[in-house]
Formats: C-alpha cells, sequence, structure tokens
C-alpha cells in the first residue's frame, strides 16, 4: 500500500472518530438539558399544587372554650393520607436540622415559620408524682377521643399533624396515646388502684416525653411556658330584663344560616338592636341578663353558671360568634367581638359547633393552640411549689381566640367558682410559668 493512501485511510478514520465523538456529545448534552427541564416542570407543578393547596384549606370558625366504654376504631390508611396532605399544606420540610413549620392563624393563613428543634425537643420526666384526678382525667381523655371518633370528617382541622408533625408525630400516634391512657385508667380504677399514669418512671417508659419549649417572638428569652388560668364563674341572673341585671345573652336560632349576626359588633347588640323596637327584635332568643361584668367574665371564660332570681340555674356555653376577631392589647369592653350563647349540661370545650363541643373537666384540661399544637395532646407541667418539683397532667380540649396562633402559653380550666376571690385565692397555688413535655405512646 503507497504512503499517500495510509495517510488518507488515517485521515478517513480521524474525521470518522471526531465525527462519532462530536455526536455522543450533543446526545449527551441534549439528554442532560432535557432532564434539568423536565425537573424544573416537575418542580414548578409541585410547588403551584402545594401553594394551591394551602390556600385553599378550609376556613374554619374556631370555638372557645364522660368516661365510657374505649370502642373506637379508625383506619389508619386515612390517617396516613391525611397526614401526608397535612405536610404539604402546613409547609414541612425534610431535614432533622432544619425541619420548618409554618404556622397557621384562625383563618388557617400563614403567619410565620418556626424551626421544630426550637419548640420540641426529646425530654424526661423528674422523678415525682404526677397529680390529676383519675376519674376526671378518664372523663376529659374519653371525650376527647370520642370527637375524633364522631366528628373529624367534618372537622378536618383535628386531623392536622401541627407541630409534631415535623417530629414524625402523626395522627395515629395521638389516637393511640389517647387509646393507651384510657386503657391503663380503666383498668387501675376497675382494680382500685393508683394508676400507673401517676408514676413517672412508667411514663418515661411507656411514652415519648417532648419537651415544649416556649416560642415568643415579643419576648425571645421566654424558655417555659406561661400558664393562664380560666374558670366558670357563678353569677345572678334573670329571664327578664330588670334594672340590675340589663345586659342580655342571647341564642341564634337554627335558621340563622344567612349570618345576619356577623354585621353586629357587641356594641352594636348591648345598644338594643334585638330588644323590642330594636330593628333586628325577634331573630335571636334572649336567655338571661347579667350585669354588664356578669357579660364580660361570661365572653372571657366561655362558660357561665346563672343563678336565676327565681331560683332556677342554668349553665351556659359560647356557640358561636360574629366573626369578627379578638383583639390583643384592647379592653374587654371594648371588644368588637361578640358571641351568643346556648344551654348546656356540663362545661364545655372545644367542637366546631355547639351540639359537638367536648365535655371537659377543671384540673385535667388545658386550652390552647389546636391548629398547631393540636387537639388532645396529653401535656405535662412541671413546676416548683414549696420548693418541691410538681408535675401536673392534663389534655388540650380546648381553645379560644388568644391561642390561635400561640406557641408559648397554655390556659388550665382551674375550676368553678362563686367568685373573683375565690378564684384568685386558688390560683395562687399554681405557676405562673412552667416547664411544658408532650407526652406521645411509644
Amino acid at each position: 500500500m503507497s504512503l499517500p493512501l495510509r495517510q488518507k485511510l488515517r485521515l478517513t478514520v480521524s474525521f470518522a472518530a471526531l465525527l462519532f465523538v462530536g455526536l455522543g456529545s450533543s446526545y449527551l448534552y441534549t439528554q442532560s438539558k432535557t432532564q434539568q427541564l423536565a425537573q424544573q416542570h416537575a418542580a414548578t407543578q409541585n410547588l403551584s399544587k402545594t401553594q394551591q393547596e394551602y390556600s385553599t384549606l378550609p376556613q374554619q370558625q374556631i370555638f372557645l372554650a364522660s368516661g365510657q366504654e374505649n370502642a373506637f376504631s379508625f383506619q389508619q390508611t386515612s390517617y396516613e393520607n391525611q397526614d401526608k396532605q397535612n405536610t404539604r399544606s402546613s409547609g414541612q420540610k425534610s431535614g432533622s436540622a432544619s425541619t420548618y413549620y409554618q404556622v397557621i392563624d384562625e383563618l388557617q393563613k400563614y403567619k410565620f415559620s418556626v424551626q421544630s428543634g426550637q419548640v420540641l425537643t426529646s425530654g424526661k420526666l423528674p422523678t415525682t408524682k404526677v397529680n390529676f384526678n383519675q376519674a376526671d382525667l378518664l372523663s376529659v381523655l374519653s371525650n376527647t377521643r370520642k370527637y375524633y371518633q364522631d366528628y373529624a370528617s367534618e372537622d378536618p382541622t383535628v386531623l392536622r399533624t401541627g407541630l409534631l408533625g415535623a417530629q414524625g408525630v402523626n395522627v395515629q400516634d395521638i389516637l393511640k396515646t389517647l387509646d393507651y391512657m384510657i386503657s391503663v385508667l380503666q383498668e387501675d380504677i376497675a382494680n382500685n388502684r393508683a394508676t400507673r399514669l401517676q408514676d413517672p418512671n412508667f411514663i418515661n417508659t411507656n411514652f415519648r416525653v417532648i419537651k415544649w419549649s416556649a416560642y415568643n417572638s415579643q419576648t425571645p428569652n421566654q424558655k417555659q411556658l406561661r400558664i393562664t388560668k380560666y374558670a366558670v364563674f357563678t353569677h345572678p341572673g334573670s329571664h327578664k330584663k330588670t334594672s340590675t341585671f340589663n345586659t342580655p345573652i342571647y341564642s341564634l336560632k337554627d335558621n340563622s344560616a344567612n349570618k345576619f349576626y356577623t354585621k353586629y359588633t357587641k356594641q352594636d347588640v348591648l345598644s338594643g338592636i334585638y330588644e323590642p323596637g330594636g330593628k333586628e327584635f325577634g331573630k335571636v332568643e334572649p336567655l338571661a341578663y347579667l350585669t354588664r361584668e356578669g357579660l364580660e367574665e361570661a365572653l372571657m371564660e366561655g362558660t357561665i353558671l346563672i343563678n336565676f332570681t327565681d331560683g332556677t340555674k342554668g349553665l351556659f356555653n359560647v356557640d358561636r360568634n360574629n366573626e369578627m376577631p379578638y383583639l390583643r392589647g384592647v379592653k374587654a369592653t371594648a371588644q368588637k367581638r361578640y358571641w351568643y350563647f346556648r344551654e348546656v349540661d356540663a362545661i364545655k370545650g372545644y367542637g366546631y359547633k355547639i351540639d359537638a363541643k367536648i365535655s371537659i373537666k377543671p384540673g385535667v384540661t388545658f386550652a390552647g393552640d389546636v391548629l398547631n399544637i393540636g387537639l388532645g395532646r396529653v401535656i405535662v407541667l412541671e413546676y416548683t411549689k414549696g420548693g418541691r418539683k410538681q408535675l401536673q397532667l392534663g389534655v388540650l380540649s380546648d381553645t379560644g381566640g388568644a391561642f390561635l396562633p400561640n406557641l408559648h402559653q397554655l390556659d388550665f380550666l382551674a375550676g368553678v367558682f362563686q367568685s373573683r376571690k375565690d378564684f384568685d385565692q386558688h390560683i395562687r397555688q399554681l405557676p405562673e410559668y412552667a416547664t411544658a413535655y408532650i407526652l406521645v405512646k411509644k
């Protein structure tokens, strides 16, 4: 073979090799670019879907605020699906060190984000007896569990995992906790013995103990939860308006579907619009007449026991409000929010409507942020009294406008009192701040 022919052959082979490499590089670049565009498109779709899901969260109306057989059951799959939806709509992100939760308000609108590790960490109860009344705790646990059974499908608020979801706790874990505690209490009470739930060693062995540190943007140095107290007060009242009892509480009729009452402030109502001669006379039912002080007590506490002048008694609980927000820092008499009441047979806590509200007991009930902490969370307070550690256990089964949102405070149902003086004397024994723990069955 001649030299020129070899050179031609080499040139031909080299050109073919270069052409092959070029085509291969072009193909790989095209494939890589296509994958990047596909990933960007998928991410955009996912973000759009998450934002759409979050923006269309139902605007639930949140209302303020016995031991039976534990024969409740749920389909675990439905909770797992709900938890996945909650994780998306709550804006929770994966990653243990940088897991953020998006806190929402009463209208389920985003307010701020918080790193879960700032609020919830692993803890352990000290070795001192846990205080609570066994029968009352069983009653509140059972009633709260039954609320999930009867109304979860109508009230998706309670299916939110909330801040605990960022710690791997789902709704099924909460139900398992309630079920287990109910079972232990029933067994211990039936055997006429002090319940094992009062033993901190039993708690530490059988439950995850999650320490709840206060998160308060207004007071960044606050670490313990502020513990306020509420109560049911007895007040004199009248079935009819008198010179002394001249301030009404009203009940909405069942046909109040057009929500006419949302147009009127507390001041409008007290001006007499529902009284004879008023422009809305006949649209509501007067339940009782109190002093103005009695009304403000009833609105603040959510429940009032009225001793009527004719010798009868009645227990009344808030039902629906005029959908005007509670304004922090504004004195009670100047608030525009007004609550309509309904007569009830027990002290009532959380519930999406009056007929569904949970019957609660003093000493074992907390009101708090049911949207971001969650309904039915079992909480232990640790504080010092007389130089000795104290542990107080209760259930988050009530809420109120001051707690939506609120990651730094709980309200303790202290009891039923004849006067503010009696109440003030009783709560001196209770802490203003405490270390809090949430219990979750292992």
